[in-house]
């Protein structure tokens, strides 16, 4: 029997209620930015431009400007950098195919719950690409620290070296004003396999206490005071550093959400949709390593 209208009700907040758990759990990269919330579509933020503060004058200044000024010279005047930017929510949005009541009811799986999870990590997997691309500049870095990795990449056992590669991507994060102890190290799973293979094999004990430590999980939780992240939505050929919580910013505009469509006596949809989007606000607390792969 189909649910009376106050039934029906009752059932769409538990499917919501649902919704937002399963969202809860999913591990995405949203949880390693910062997130807050934006009242309208249309996004006026700045972003940070230079990490150290620089002379009004364009050459910039010299350490005898600050630290060795003249008696009864004025001082020197220096100011933050900062880009004026503008960007749009974006709306992620799906649903589900007409489910019927009859298979709602005799179905040895919950099609319910199960269409839920598994339109939320749908959603979910589009955010987390969209942060990697926003983060990343879209791998085509302009604003971002970037260098290419040594010798032909790290699956190169020779010339490879991605130590010295998260230690460069590190160096150049601090050079900018940033602490990059507990940064984020965010790769694809083949990165991951060379990272391992160059610990384990090419490099073997001389890293202390990796191979009976680390290789009993399979997963590098950390190295070089990094979080080691690893996602198929990562692109392969590339290794992304950042700070988190700095680096960039989730807007959300509305959080994530759910219906259920009802037509008596037939059958039930879910939809599922969130808004919002990332903003690159300190691009100089990024660093991406470059041509990773020979």
């Amino acid at each position: 029997m189909a649910d009376k209208s106050a039934q029906a009700g009752i059932r769409g907040l538990d499917i919501d209620k649902l919704a937002k758990a399963y969202a809860d759990e999913e591990l995405v990269l949203r949880k390693f930015v910062t997130n807050a919330s934006t009242s309208a579509r249309e996004i006026r933020w700045y972003q940070k431009t230079a990490g150290f503060l620089d002379s009004t004058d364009s050459t910039g200044i010299t350490a005898s400007q600050i630290a060795n000024t003249a008696s009864k010279a004025r001082p020197t005047v220096v100011e933050q950098s900062w880009t004026r930017q503008t960007s749009y929510v974006r709306k992620y949005f799906v649903e589900s195919p007409w489910i019927s009541e009859e298979d709602i009811r005799d179905t040895d799986i919950d099609l319910m719950a199960r269409n839920v999870h598994d339109l939320v990590r749908s959603i979910q997997n589009k955010i987390d690409t969209r942060i990697y691309n926003v983060i990343t500049e879209s791998l085509s870095p302009s604003n971002i620290n970037t260098a290419a990795a040594t010798g032909t990449g790290w699956d190169d056992g020779t010339n490879g070296n991605p130590i010295l590669d998260i230690m460069t991507g590190k160096q150049n994060i601090r050079s900018n004003s940033y602490n990059p102890e507990g940064a984020v190290l965010y790769i694809n799973p083949i990165e991951h396999k060379n990272l391992i293979n160059y610990l384990i094999t090419t490099k073997g004990s001389s890293i202390p206490a990796f191979s009976s430590e680390r290789v009993r999980d399979g997963v590098v939780m950390e190295l070089l005071g990094c979080q080691v992240v690893v996602s198929e939505n990562a692109t392969t050929d590339y290794a992304l550093i950042f700070v988190p919580q700095r680096a960039a910013t989730w807007k959300s505009f509305m959080g994530i959400s759910s219906a259920v469509i009802v037509d008596e006596g037939i059958g039930r949809k879910i939809r599922v949709w969130e808004e919002g989007e990332c903003l690159l606000t300190d691009p100089k607390a990024v660093h991406l390593i470059t041509d990773t792969v020979t």
